[in-house]
């Protein structure tokens, strides 16, 4: 019931739904999940909805905001959201515990977990984070990301004391209640910047992680047999909202404000500066390369985040993208 109270809330009235138009086929709806509140990363999907793209596709939009980081995961596996954004470590793991999910195209194809911190610390490696307080989300892999990013220069993850904050990371930071978080580094260092901070970031794929499409979109396996083409429309009107953004930063700039008026110019462009790159050029928007999540897999195994690998065609699909 709280699942379906919280679909219910976020997704009704707030005008996130195009009609088709101009002898479009019949609008189907699509209920999307992200993974945050909307920031910068999700220009593509905003710049997606006033272009037409969805409705071009027949596919009414509706947008979830999420009010913890495993709504996706949850409301997607219980039927009652379509697709959902999350973390590819996230869905990995869920497949290996029997959760209906399939990657179905690429957000970001780097990884966008990371650990930051502030300079005022004085942390200048990971290895001082010893005996530190790092405030984490509560979803499985901040925890693999941190034990990853303190290894790779020889610290030991357990004494990093760990203290779950959800959404309230950044406040923390600020105010010297942790010394560090994990975080989502294109965003979260634009912030501390913007708010007269100097973050410090350690990616993980900086150390000793693998490079993987960070953020992805997906959907589960039965929502994929039985709405493929619906599903499909879904992944090519967003893959024409990133390649605009790619393109001309400016169009998904102007969208993602307009649609959401709380945010910041200023932290929004320096946050989509350190996006743009990461959802790659024109030509390979939305990718799912197999290597890539071959590469995830094992990194999930020897962090024993997952049982057994993943397979990639277990993980993901290609199938929807144009």
């Amino acid at each position: 019931m709280a699942l379906v109270a919280l679909l219910a809330g976020a997704a009704c009235g707030d005008g996130q739904n195009e009609r088709a138009a101009g002898g479009a086929r019949p609008a189907a709806r699509v209920t999307l999940v992200l993974d945050f509140t909307p920031n910068a990363v999700h220009a593509g999907i905003f710049r997606a909805l006033p272009a037409g793209y969805y409705a071009a596709e027949g596919v009414d939009l509706r947008i979830v905001e999420p009010s913890a980081t495993a709504d996706a995961l949850k409301l997607v596996g219980a039927g009652e959201a379509d697709v959902g954004l999350a973390d590819a470590i996230d869905v990995a793991r869920g497949v290996d515990r029997g959760r209906p999910a399939r990657a179905i195209m690429g957000i970001v194809q780097r990884p966008l977990g990371g650990v930051l911190t502030v300079q005022t610390t004085r942390i200048t490696s990971p290895v001082q984070l010893e005996n530190r307080t790092v405030g984490v989300t509560g979803v499985p892999s901040d925890d693999a990301v941190l034990d990853t990013v303190v290894r790779a220069v020889g610290g030991n993850p357990a004494r990093v004391k760990r203290v779950t904050l959800g959404f309230g990371g950044l406040s923390a930071l600020r105010s010297g209640r942790v010394d560090a978080i994990t975080a989502f580094w294109p965003a979260d260092a634009a912030s501390v910047r913007a708010a007269g901070g100097a973050p410090r970031v350690f990616r993980l794929d900086d150390h000793g992680g693998p490079r993987y499409p960070g953020l992805v979109a997906f959907a589960s396996p039965q929502r994929l047999r039985a709405e493929a083409a619906r599903l499909r429309g879904f992944v090519r009107a967003t893959v024409r909202g990133y390649r605009d953004v790619v393109r001309d930063p400016a169009l998904g700039l102007r969208d993602l404000l307009a649609r959401n008026r709380g945010l910041s110019r200023a932290v929004s462009t320096a946050q989509l500066a350190a996006y743009r790159p990461l959802f790659g050029d024109p030509a390979t928007v939305g990718a799912l390369p197999r290597e890539r999540l071959r590469a995830l897999s094992e990194f999930l195994v020897r962090t024993r985040l997952v049982r057994r690998p993943v397979p990639a065609e277990r993980l993901a699909t290609e199938a929807l993208l144009p």
